[in-house]
């Protein structure tokens, strides 16, 4: 099995702004000694290193840690997407061991960033030199990811944490629908990861199952894969929880053969991975 999605930190950098102390369970150090028992217990032989920071020092400290942590197969990193030297950055770390894939953290930002015109030119440039790219949303960018998809043709995507439906509803309102056109763009992927923390402290597996129904049934088990969001699943479920939670959703969906696809070799393919 490989996590495509999983996270490290490091408290003392300081520069991951959304981390503060009321985050009591997250509020400290989490590295690849912490994960490798997790890992081992659950049967993952690799991790994808996702970023945590808006800033280039984290996606170095990312690729530092990948240098030095033999379960991670690759990093996905940040850079400035408006920046005036963006294709000189993106040159520098597409030349990085183990760089793989780039992420804004764009759930952060108004959605009006996506229709930048800076934003979209970098995203072409993107698309042009086929680099992996990590989507970062909540539903209410989905419709600007749209366009900007609609803009930058051939772009190979994924959709981190199925764009984060407040699923403490039941009404999956525009989100669906905006998941139902984006699934429907070849080159696009979506990400079984990060659910417990949307459903609430009290989640259930009945809660997350019609919205894991949805996006299967949009994307199909080769635009599916699997991640963890360790650690910032556990504010919500143990790292055990997570993964059993994912196998019993999606085996009520797919044969064994489709699993094999969404646990490990759609993540291989998409970023490109030694198999």
């Amino acid at each position: 099995m490989l996590d495509a999605h999983q996270h490290f930190w490091t408290v003392e950098r300081t520069d991951y702004g959304w981390l503060t102390p009321d985050l009591t369970p997250l509020f400290r150090d989490f590295g690849p000694t912490d994960l490798a028992p997790l890992m081992r217990h659950a049967g993952i032989n690799r991790t994808i290193l996702v970023q945590a920071a808006e800033t280039e020092a984290e996606t170095d400290y990312c690729l530092r840690l990948a240098r030095e942590t033999d379960f991670v197969a690759g990093v996905v990193g940040w850079l400035d997407m408006l920046a005036e030297k963006f294709v000189d950055r993106l040159d520098h770390y597409q030349a990085q061991p183990k760089w793989i894939g780039l992420r804004p953290m764009l759930q952060g930002h108004d959605p009006a960033m996506i229709s930048n015109g800076a934003f979209r030119a970098a995203l072409k440039e993107v698309a042009r030199r086929d680099i992996p790219f990590d989507i970062l949303t909540f539903p209410r960018h989905l419709p600007a990811i749209r366009a900007a998809l609609a803009s930058a043709p051939g772009l190979r995507g994924i959709i981190d944490h199925i764009s984060k439906p407040d699923m403490t509803k039941p009404d999956m309102g525009e989100w669906s629908e905006n998941m139902s056109a984006i699934g429907a763009l070849p080159n696009i992927l979506c990400k079984i990861s990060g659910l417990v923390t949307e459903a609430g402290p009290d989640w259930t597996i009945d809660r997350i199952r019609p919205f894991v129904r949805h996006v299967a049934d949009s994307f199909g088990p080769d635009r599916l894969v699997f991640g963890t969001d360790w650690p910032v699943c556990t504010l919500a479920a143990t790292h055990e929880q997570v993964v059993d939670l994912a196998k019993s959703l999606l085996g009520e969906i797919f044969a064994a053969d489709d699993l094999a696809k969404i646990f490990e070799k759609n993540a291989v393919r998409f970023y490109k991975l030694p198999a």
